[in-house]
């Protein structure tokens, strides 16, 4: 299995993550994720995942001037963000165990 494809499927609850530590703008966001080994990862698809987070009403964001150019868009997780963040790591534990002990079993039959 490509690992684009679990990509897709956990990015937003990385995102998300990241997100609730502190507010975050886009390419700042996209760096911090890389770093964390989250990767092949473009920027389409984290930018995509913060539109319907902030649609979902997830993350707030605001913009920021810059020194350096352009205004930023800053993102930060809202109390309903956080409460589907403390849902998806409560899933993502259970899939994770079950994941695991599947893996535990092939080994020990083979």
């Amino acid at each position: 299995m490509k690992s684009s494809q679990l990509l897709k499927g956990v990015l937003e609850v990385a995102v998300l993550a990241t997100i609730s530590r502190r507010e975050v703008y886009g390419l700042e966001l996209l760096e911090l994720l890389r770093k964390a080994g989250i990767t092949p990862l473009g920027d389409p698809s984290v930018y995509g995942v913060l539109r319907r987070l902030e649609q979902d009403e997830l993350v707030t964001a605001r913009l920021v001037p810059s020194t350096a150019g352009p205004a930023r868009k800053y993102y930060a997780i809202t109390p309903k963000g956080c409460t589907s963040l403390d849902a998806a790591e409560a899933e993502w534990s259970r899939l994770a165990q079950a994941v695991n002990l599947l893996l535990e079993m092939r080994r020990e039959d083979g």
